[in-house]
């Protein structure tokens, strides 16, 4: 005799999340499909022309366009003639560029922020409005405007007249600002060593001239219109802080400077990083500030890598020099932000900086200090909030 088994049917494990990933993949396909057909696809034919000798005409995957290998990137670095010079002058003066704005317009705009967000302000919307109102005006219109207020008869001279200084004529001053200072103490020229060496076409000594004085238009009104900007994401950062870590430091008698320094700042650093990686970026890529008013003029003090990228592709039609130049514009960036996250990164409190700092370790290993000042400033920095300060920083 037979019995018949009857067996339950298997419950088909995983239905519902296979359903919720097929609709995410769904939902995200317009938006993925964008990035690869007007982002990647752009990127890698790029990259193709930089290793190519594409002349701009046709497609550059036709069959009469050779590739070539790292001549276009080797040309504009070590080829020797006005190629690489013009690279090595670019990167200068881009390189003094970032150097000054970015610092600037951080702590111009950490000011503004900590000063609208005073309670004791009064119209505090009103001077966030008119502070951010530049970040949204055209930057054709502001370059206009700028080099208009620098000309030689123009509102900065003006009022550098009143107070008895007569000033250049900074559309047309190509001489770089600490040579001008050097000069001033009677040094006209370098030593051999820097005059005689250089990198990528530039001598050392010219490396070291800073920027020159037209490029000053330039930064000074990078740093009039991106303060706005930035100073908007501080706001936002520092209405997101612990209002607890600042009432102890009160309480513990810091003034503000000091709750500034040890407990505001440090409890800023992702804001921070923010910031200073978005005004990398930008300062790296300024290229229609050149292109509405100085088109690399006075004597090329003013060109860029992205404005020369633009020379040799739409101008000169070198489409495989200026490839490679936005590519390794785009390693610089990438090096440059990598190392800006390692540098700004969260570190521990050391048992060695606990111990120079003052704290001393307990018998149950935990540290501790008389100064309360010391130990709110601490907190802050390591984020920890306002429980126990005597953790064992291992």
């Amino acid at each position: 005799m037979t019995s018949a088994t009857l067996q339950r049917p298997r419950r088909r494990r995983g239905g519902i999340r296979r359903g919720q990933t097929a609709s995410g993949y769904l939902f995200t396909a317009p938006a993925v499909i964008l990035l690869v057909v007007f982002l990647a696809i752009p990127i890698l034919m790029a990259l193709w022309v930089s290793v190519s000798d594409w002349g701009g005409r046709g497609s550059p995957f036709s069959s009469d366009v050779r590739f070539v290998g790292l001549r276009n990137y080797a040309a504009i670095t070590s080829g020797g003639g006005l190629a690489e010079s013009d690279f090595g002058t670019a990167l200068r003066n881009n390189l003094w560029y970032v150097l000054l704005v970015v610092p600037l317009q951080t702590v111009l705009a950490l000011l503004l922020a900590s000063l609208v967000n005073s309670r004791i302000l009064r119209g505090r919307g009103f001077f966030r409005t008119a502070f951010y109102f530049p970040s949204v005006t055209s930057s054709v219109a502001i370059t206009v405007l700028w080099f208009f207020l620098f000309n030689p008869t123009g509102a900065v001279n003006a009022l550098l007249g009143i107070v008895g200084i007569q000033g250049p004529n900074w559309p047309a001053d190509a001489s770089g600002v600490l040579h001008d200072l050097l000069a001033l103490v009677g040094v006209r020229g370098g030593p051999g060593f820097l005059t005689g060496g250089g990198f990528l076409g530039v001598s050392w000594w010219d490396w070291l001239a800073g920027p020159s004085v037209g490029m000053l238009i330039l930064i000074s009104m990078a740093v009039f219109t991106t303060s706005g900007t930035f100073m908007l994401l501080f706001i936002a950062g520092l209405q997101n802080l612990s209002q607890e870590v600042e009432e102890a430091a009160m309480v513990d008698g810091a003034s503000g400077w000091q709750r500034f320094r040890l407990v505001t700042l440090p409890q800023l650093r992702p804001t921070l990083f923010t910031v200073l990686t978005l005004g990398l970026i930008g300062t790296w890529q300024v290229f229609d500030q050149v292109y509405a008013g100085s088109k690399g003029d006075p004597g090329k003090t003013t060109l860029t890598p992205a404005f020369l990228s633009y020379t040799a592709g739409f101008i000169n039609q070198q489409w495989g020099q200026a490839a490679a130049i936005a590519f390794i514009l785009f390693a610089i960036i990438v090096a440059l932000t990598l190392l800006q996250r390692w540098v700004l990164r969260e570190r521990g409190v050391s048992q060695r900086r606990m111990r120079r700092g003052g704290f001393t370790q307990g018998p149950d290993g935990r540290y501790g200090t008389a100064d309360r000042l010391l130990n709110t400033a601490v907190l802050a920095e390591t984020g920890v909030g306002t429980g126990d300060t005597g953790r064992d920083p291992r």
